[in-house]
């Protein structure tokens, strides 16, 4: 019910990961160095695929799309996080918390949804190669990555709800779970839709990408040649990888009460699939990749040589 005569909420105070005040400089320092990090890691993974014609393929557009959305929704947290490591009274205007809560979770329901896709182009590159060139047309590529975009910028019940105090919220950015112990009015509907969204958003997607790799290992089950199954294994292990780590913590963030022992609980899971699983995206797909590895050896030798 709400509350009569209350006073409107005009900014939250983010509580962060820690009280401990010699902490904070530490925190800040490690932050800014993964934040500079995933930037530099993702765009490079970028530039290179843009500026080589011989990742002009599917694959490789949906990969920059997926490192463009991990700088994005990295970045919606991460200057306010360090501001606040640094600042005595780490606060929020209402109306910049809810722009950031709006977008990161816009950006991440476009990250699980753009790995979605991905399973789906490696389903059809191994299982239906012939077919690959006329299903994976320039249009389709587009239209696929358009959906999860216009997909995740949907999430509009948080403002509905209304803020008359406390305005602490036991977390480092503004995150629907904290928030909603906070609020004076019902949360049901919004805690529900929280649910049902996530978990069939979740469901669908996984659900995509588990069908998309039963026929993936039908198919190189299929290929008799050592060397071709080795390709096929190799393109698809950075994607399982990089599907493991975020949706593992992603899932236990969302699908889990609003209790205080669970707050605590996100604020550590949320760095997992904050931070950790947009920076090591570069390296996982990097690393494993050996046309990426290819075109940074070739841009290395060209810049050699030009001195």
């Amino acid at each position: 019910m709400l509350k009569k005569n209350y006073t409107p909420v005009t900014e939250f105070i983010l509580l962060g990961l820690t009280d401990d005040a010699e902490l904070q400089p530490v925190l800040f320092a490690v932050f800014l160095l993964i934040h500079l990090t995933t930037v530099t890691g993702n765009m490079t993974m970028i530039l290179l695929i843009r500026s080589d014609t011989k990742l002009d393929t599917p694959m490789y557009f949906f990969l920059s799309h997926l490192s463009f959305v991990d700088v994005c929704y990295s970045t919606t947290v991460t200057p306010q996080m360090l501001v606040n490591f640094l600042s005595k009274r780490k606060t929020i205007f209402f109306i910049g918390c809810f722009i950031q809560f709006h977008f990161f979770i816009a950006l991440v329901t476009t990250d699980y949804y753009m790995l979605t896709v991905m399973a789906y182009d490696h389903y059809v590159a191994i299982y239906k190669p012939l077919l690959y060139g006329s299903k994976m047309s320039r249009r389709t590529c587009f239209s696929l990555v358009a959906a999860p975009y216009i997909y995740g910028f949907q999430t509009i019940l948080m403002l509905c709800l209304s803020f008359c105090g406390p305005n602490e919220t036991n977390h480092f950015y503004c995150a629907d779970p904290p928030l909603l112990v906070l609020t004076c009015s019902d949360t049901y509907v919004k805690e529900t839709a929280m649910f049902v969204v996530a978990g069939f958003s979740h469901t669908c997607s996984i659900t995509i990408i588990l069908i998309s790799y039963i026929f993936i290992f039908v198919a190189i089950l299929g290929i008799h040649s050592t060397e071709g199954r080795s390709k096929a294994f190799s393109m698809c292990a950075s994607h399982l990888v990089s599907v493991t780590v975020f949706y593992r913590t992603l899932l236990c963030m969302y699908l889990k009460p609003t209790s205080e022992i669970s707050l605590e609980q996100g604020k550590i899971v949320a760095v997992f699939y904050i931070f950790v699983s947009p920076l090591l995206n570069p390296f996982i797909y990097s690393l494993r990749n050996k046309d990426v590895k290819r075109t940074i050896r070739e841009v290395i030798q060209k810049k050699l040589y030009a001195k």
